[in-house]
């Protein structure tokens, strides 16, 4: 109990001091834009008519000057810093201070393939201690379903990533099958490095998005238009149109006629990693349970044990196996306790006429051409990666 204690003050001495530096980093935030104001206007009185001049001069500056306004200046910085959306009114004197996010380098060795066994299994086991407080309390912890890390509900809530009915929804998920990533693993632009992360804010930038903002078919649409021409400096095809509209639909399955900002932002994050890194690299940031998922599946439809399945099986793990659990669905037939949590249909489980249907039917040619393990994960890799978030939505649409 004595550990436990010292352990505990000195936590909470580290939150202590954080808070006091985010405090005196928000002052020194605050002096330019004062001192700014006290130039022109001399001493501030506060009243309706400099607030409304405020207002307008801030209007006809648009996005076309120089200097953004500091709501969308504030809001590059969080996309740029991996922080995601963080309100304006967000209340730090009652929260811990998230941990800083140092964005992954790529390394010498990353394109090589990596040594993945299909025969050799992984025994698979969470952290003891929550990531946050550092504290074990046995079953109140909350397991992810992609990383090794637990937490508390009361940690996360106090850090600001449980709110509202959030916190119902993490209890009920994360000890059943579907399970519940963490805000490490839910958070596909976390995978992107400084440099990848600088092109992509480049290209919304370009394509004049608005960080934090829904989108609507047709401004998905539209920037999938201007991304393409400015690609490959050629209009997009017809087909291509209609395949943007059907990843469209994927990211809004609930037919809001938007899609979320943490939807499109993973939706672009995937699609950057497929364009700038070769899948050895992808196949290198699978975790020990993604990859223990994968090898269970695997073993699961290779029926006579000869180390290869068929391409129409291949091609129907991309469209259930990562498909997002409805309420009530039977679980899978394999038993995969000791993995953890899975989110994701296996395809080791009977396929619901449902599924049957949205399942594009495979030819005798397709069926026909053998994929062995190491096919199965480079055609699954990027598959396996989109399905970590939490959302509903596919961030990644596989062809039909």
């Amino acid at each position: 109990m004595g550990v436990l204690m010292s352990r505990r003050q000195t936590v909470e001495k580290v939150q202590k001091v954080s808070l006091a530096v985010s405090a005196f980093k928000d002052g020194l935030r605050e002096q330019p834009s004062a001192r700014r104001q006290a130039e022109v206007g001399g001493t501030r009185r506060g009243t309706l008519e400099q607030a409304v001049q405020e207002g307008e001069e801030e209007a006809l500056a648009g996005p076309s000057q120089p200097e953004e306004s500091s709501a969308s200046k504030a809001a590059w910085e969080r996309l740029r810093d991996g922080r995601g959306v963080e309100p304006e009114e967000f209340d730090r004197a009652n929260r811990f201070t998230p941990p800083a996010f140092i964005r992954p380098k790529r390394e010498l060795h990353d394109d090589e393939p990596p040594d993945i066994s299909l025969e050799q299994r992984e025994q698979v086991l969470n952290d003891e201690i929550c990531e946050i407080c550092e504290v074990w309390t046995a079953e109140s912890l909350f397991p992810c379903r992609i990383c090794s890390r637990v937490y508390h509900d009361g940690c996360l809530r106090r850090m600001g990533y449980l709110q509202n009915d959030s916190a119902v929804e993490v209890t009920e998920t994360a000890h059943t099958e579907m399970g519940w990533s963490c805000y490490y693993c839910d958070n596909l632009n976390l995978l992107l490095t400084e440099e990848e992360m600088y092109s992509l804010m480049e290209t919304l930038q370009h394509c004049k998005i608005i960080p934090e903002s829904c989108l609507t078919l047709d401004d998905f649409l539209h920037y999938k238009h201007l991304v393409h021409k400015q690609q490959f400096e050629r209009p997009m095809a017809e087909a291509q149109e209609e395949q943007a509209a059907l990843q469209f639909s994927a990211l809004d399955p609930d037919k809001k006629g938007h899609i979320e900002w943490h939807d499109f932002l993973s939706h672009e994050s995937i699609q950057l990693l497929q364009k700038l890194r070769p899948q050895n690299a992808l196949l290198r940031l699978l975790t020990a349970k993604e990859r223990e998922r994968a090898r269970v599946a695997f073993l699961a439809l290779d029926q006579d044990n000869d180390g290869f399945i068929g391409e129409g099986e291949c091609r129907r793990a991309r469209h259930t196996w990562f498909r997002k659990h409805q309420k009530e669905t039977p679980s899978c037939n394999v038993s995969i306790s000791h993995v953890g949590p899975m989110s994701e249909s296996s395809p080791a489980s009977s396929i619901s006429s449902k599924s049957q249907e949205k399942t594009p039917p495979a030819t005798e040619q397709e069926e026909a051409r053998p994929v062995d393990w190491p096919g199965f994960l480079r055609e699954n890799v990027a598959y396996i990666l989109a399905a970590r978030p939490n959302s509903a939505a596919l961030h990644l649409q596989p062809p039909a």
